[in-house]
Order: structure tokens, then C-alpha cells, then sequence
């Protein structure tokens, strides 16, 4: 038995609807995968994005992230920054 198609209303955002998101790094500045949990976290706007980090942090330190940089789409906003307490 197949399930029908998602309605439209059930799709993912395209990355312009969401276009804010972290690059998790290590020290070097080398991006880590992280558990599915916290990756490809992306947001409609910068305010969601800066209090899903504060939230979020601790976990994402325990998954060997050292610090993260800020991304609307391509352009970089600001980063890197220490998760280090």
C-alpha cells in the first residue's frame, strides 16, 4: 500500500523561507556533523536562529562543536563564536 503525496502545506521550507542557520565547527574551524537531532537546524529569521544556540549549546558542545558561525543563506553574518562557557 503507497500513502498519498503530502499536501503542499506539509512540505520542508526551501532555504529561502528559512534562510538563517549555524555552521557547527570544531577549533579549526572544520564543520562537525552532529546527531540528526540538531543538524540542518535552519530558521526564518536571525532572532529564532540566536535563541535555538542559546538553547541548544550545551548539546551541541557535548557533540564535540566548539564554536559556530552564523549564516542568511551564503552570506555570513557573524562568527566564529566559542561555545565554551
Amino acid at each position: 500500500m503507497s500513502l498519498p503525496d503530502q499536501p503542499p502545506t506539509f512540505r520542508p521550507p526551501t532555504p529561502a523561507e528559512r534562510p538563517w542557520w549555524w555552521r557547527l565547527e570544531d577549533a579549526a574551524g572544520a564543520e562537525v556533523r552532529v546527531g540528526e537531532a540538531h543538524a540542518d537546524a535552519r530558521f526564518p529569521n536571525q532572532g529564532d536562529a540566536e535563541s535555538w544556540v542559546g538553547e541548544v549549546w550545551r548539546l551541541l558542545a557535548d557533540e564535540g562543536v566548539e564554536q559556530v558561525t552564523l549564516f542568511e543563506l551564503d552570506r555570513r553574518v557573524y562568527g566564529p563564536m566559542s561555545l565554551r562557557a
